[in-house]
């Protein structure tokens, strides 16, 4: 004996509204607003790149011309860049920014791990602490920091990766041991039940699953340290261009009676091209370790 099923009501008139095919899923008014409103505010945003471009790429005897592009364009603001000591400074750079994310992780990892996973007397004041440090700017302590590394008779780019990691080492411990917290610990007791140790769990199982909040860590305080200007041009002063960070050799652009636009430009947007490049790679863990312990 074959039964057969018939249509519900509804779909069989839906389906002769449509002509049998699937229906259309319209999206809403409100996620089309939502949709241009961001497109409008990403233009907004690359506006300024947008003219810092077409500035470099503008001749300089255009640049009083009251048009948006020039007649001209013109590359060797771009190929001039590196005979002017801007490639040694984009290696300096990177070597402060790098050596800075390498110090704060070893040092944030432990100590955020161990206030997420111990209850020890001091240990809220310590978190507090940390936080602390943070209200004191590097402007604010220069003259001191500038003696101090003076006195130690540290070079300018070592002592630049230890001010860069200590003043934004608090806020990856803060980050980390919130994203440690959010990882039950059950999961550790597990795996040391099965043969592995205390280090053994945090290697194969804790650090893998605290990776997004690794990598937030990681991308902020690269770019904090790549950003960095006051301290830099304090502590590089007399220096080479080769030997001064890129911010402050893109400075030198700047000239008492006059300003090289021009390479001020170009060099500008060389100097985005690294944390755009870092960014598009890590964007993704990056979004899901700004909210890591908002939710248990």
């Amino acid at each position: 004996m074959i039964t057969t099923t018939k249509p519900a009501p509804r779909l069989r008139a839906l389906r002769r509204t449509t002509g049998g095919a699937a229906p259309r899923v319209r999206r809403p008014l409100r996620t089309w607003a939502i949709a241009i409103a961001a497109y409008v505010i990403a233009v907004i945003f690359l506006l300024p790149y947008l003219e810092m471009l077409i500035m470099a790429l503008r001749p300089n005897d255009e640049l009083g011309l009251p048009t948006i592009f020039p007649k001209h364009w013109t590359f060797s603001n771009f190929t001039t860049l590196w005979s002017s000591g801007l490639g040694g400074s984009i290696g300096t750079s990177l070597e402060i920014a790098a050596g800075a994310t390498v110090i704060v992780l070893l040092v944030s990892l432990p100590a955020a791990y161990c206030t997420a996973r111990r209850r020890f007397r001091g240990r809220t004041a310590f978190l507090l602490l940390v936080l602390a440090t943070q209200m004191f700017q590097p402007a604010a302590m220069l003259v001191g920091i500038q003696r101090e590394f003076v006195n130690f008779g540290l070079p300018p780019t070592m002592s630049l990766i230890i001010v860069n990691a200590g003043f934004n080492l608090a806020f990856a411990v803060w980050i980390l041991n919130a994203f440690f917290s959010s990882i039950p610990a059950e999961l550790e007791e597990a795996a040391m039940v099965d043969g592995l140790g205390r280090v053994g769990a945090l290697t194969r199982i804790t650090l893998p699953l605290a990776a997004p909040g690794i990598v937030t860590a990681l991308i902020f305080t690269f770019i904090a340290a790549w950003n960095e200007f006051l301290v830099a041009l304090t502590l590089s002063l007399g220096e080479g261009t080769s030997q001064q960070p890129l911010t402050v050799a893109i400075n030198n652009y700047i000239g008492e009676y006059s300003v090289d636009w021009g390479h001020l430009f170009a060099a500008g947007l060389v100097a985005t091209v690294p944390v755009i490049i870092l960014f598009a790679f890590i964007e993704r863990r990056v979004v899901s370790g700004l909210t890591a312990g908002a939710v248990k």
